[in-house]
């Protein structure tokens, strides 16, 4: 019998409905393990599609065409190791989350996943058959067991692979990020590997899709939760991991351990890559967003800059007679310092020109929130007109406070097509900019050093749509209201939980309130980056026709 077995893990970025570039980055990483004396070359779940591409798998051409190219693959990769690919995988009448060994020219296995996730951006019960529970698989003399991502969280499926004679696990996974779900991970693999007595490979993808991030930061357990290899989180990477078979069975020969950044880095990278990869898969090469001097475009300036580089970023400022010389001071600054183009577009003329065609209408009225919205709107405009013509994507700039409770003007400083700190809450604006300002990494395409000036960070928020105007007239002050909003939305708790927090019970229902009246809001909102498990998105469903408040 072999005493040693080599994986090649592929810890790649895959395009959702790319099947062609898929196939050829899975082959190329093949090529890379054949010469490299693999054994086996692995690929993360459902990687030949691309993860999560949703309702799109159930379109039979698609997952016919899916289908096809990994059997177009089996035949390219005969001369050589192994391969194993996630793929959906129609037989029976049936769809099914597979994953799938190519050996010989072949299919020659299928592994089916078995629970299907129903929770957070996960709906694969409405998509996906559930497959039985099944034994492992071999290559070689070598029988191994790969729980399929979700399968991976559950005793049952690692158990009856132990059972039949599985001699070690690998485990596909299609695993996104939020903030903390690393240690989680760890934790459901650690139970795995002192449960069944057997090493545990945990195989991650990396890169954005939509409004998520998968991390990769694959690793290796031996028996008892051992740390034998840990991959960086977010790098792509095809690396060779080394399987040695001892008196007791196999065990992981202890490899590269990357380190991994604190929750302020990882969050910020995130970010950074969900853009990057948003742009990148959906063909945009450029930006611009409207630049005010306040602190949310301010980060969202310097995560475009990050992301694409500082000739890719088109910043705008859009002053009123409301705009204070100090937010066109702290603008420049910005602009400045993180090198983009910028330009100075007044919105005076626009505004008068609107207001006075509207006058005969609102003759009689008393100005209101109408004309603040005005000027927002037309801001939406002009910067929709610029994105036209130069064919660069507007960036909203609108965080997780402000969405959370609508204090963003819909068809105005709404308009975008992506918001990268939909899911930052300001409080953590504002310690994500000093971040930024004391850390620079080689991932950032950006300047090091300080990009966003202490005084725009610290200064009151505003709006700047009327004289005088500060955040906290019309809302708690954003600790408060964030630390509210934290037990309303993240923690789906109620007013009685505010309450017992120490909040005013008239102010967590006002708050409450603002919440609810927003949906239709959010629903109309641009895509942005998910840090949490309580993202505006698919993590939160509620209807926008909603008239219950909670009683409590």
């Amino acid at each position: 019998m072999a005493d040693r077995f080599r994986v090649t893990l592929a810890q790649l970025n895959p395009t959702v409905g790319d099947l062609a570039g898929n196939a050829a980055k899975a082959l190329a990483a093949w090529e890379q393990g054949r010469d490299a004396g693999a054994d086996l070359v692995a690929l993360p779940e459902m990687f030949i599609t691309g993860y999560n591409a949703q309702d799109l798998v159930m379109k039979p051409a698609f997952h016919a065409a899916a289908m096809a190219e990994v059997e177009a693959l089996a035949q390219a990769t005969a001369q050589g190791p192994a391969m194993a690919i996630g793929s959906p995988w129609a037989e029976d009448g049936k769809l099914y989350n597979a994953y799938l060994i190519l050996k010989d020219g072949r299919v020659a296995s299928k592994c089916l996943k078995h629970h299907l996730p129903n929770e957070t951006v996960f709906d694969e019960v409405r998509i996906f058959d559930a497959g039985p529970l099944g034994g492992p698989y071999a290559v070689g003399d070598t029988r191994i067991g790969s729980p399929i991502c979700e399968d991976g969280w559950h005793e049952d499926v690692a158990e009856t692979l132990e059972e039949t004679g599985a001699e070690f696990l690998l485990i596909p996974n299609g695993s996104p990020y939020y903030r903390g779900k690393m240690e989680t991970r760890v934790n459901h693999m650690v139970a795995r590997s002192v449960e069944t007595g057997l090493p545990v490979i945990y195989l991650n993808m990396v890169g954005g899709q939509d409004d998520q991030v998968f991390d990769g930061g694959s690793f290796a357990l031996n028996p008892g939760g051992g740390l034998a290899v840990q991959l960086p989180v977010f790098d792509a990477a095809v690396t060779q991991l080394d399987l040695e078979r001892r008196p007791e069975g196999w065990r992981v020969v202890d490899g590269d351990k990357a380190s991994l950044p604190d929750a302020w880095e990882q969050d910020y990278r995130v970010m950074v890559q969900s853009l990057r990869d948003y742009l990148t898969k959906t063909g945009f090469h450029k930006v611009l967003l409207g630049l005010s001097g306040g602190v949310d475009s301010a980060i969202v300036a310097a995560i475009a800059v990050d992301a694409l580089g500082p000739e890719n970023v088109r910043c705008v400022m859009l002053p009123s007679e409301y705009t204070s010389q100090e937010s066109l001071d702290d603008a420049e600054a910005v602009a400045e310092a993180l090198g983009v183009h910028y330009d100075y577009v007044p919105i005076s003329e626009g505004r008068s020109a609107i207001t006075n065609t509207l006058a005969p209408l609102f003759e009689g009225r008393a100005t209101d929130v109408t004309e603040e919205n005005i000027q927002s709107r037309l801001r939406g405009l002009l910067l929709m007109a610029m994105s036209n013509k130069f064919g660069e994507m507007l960036l909203t700039t609108g965080n997780k406070s402000e969405v959370a409770v609508g204090y963003a003007t819909i068809y105005g400083d709404m308009n975008g097509g992506y918001n990268p700190i939909k899911d930052l809450y300001k409080t953590r604006v504002f310690e994500t900019c000093r971040w930024r300002n004391a850390n620079h990494r080689a991932w950032m395409m950006g300047p090091d050093g300080e990009v966003i000036r202490p005084g725009v960070i610290d200064k009151p928020p505003s709006a700047e749509l009327r004289e005088d105007q500060k955040d906290s007239d019309s809302l708690p002050d954003y600790p408060e209201l964030d630390a509210i909003l934290d037990i309303l939305v993240d923690q789906d708790g109620s007013i009685a939980d505010c309450v017992a927090a120490g909040f005013d019970r008239d102010v967590a229902r006002r708050v409450e309130h603002l919440i609810y009246i927003s949906e239709y809001k959010r629903f109309q909102s641009a895509p942005g980056a998910r840090l949490t498990k309580r993202a505006f998105w698919l993590d939160r469903r509620y209807p926008i026709v909603n008239r219950w408040r909670d009683p409590s």
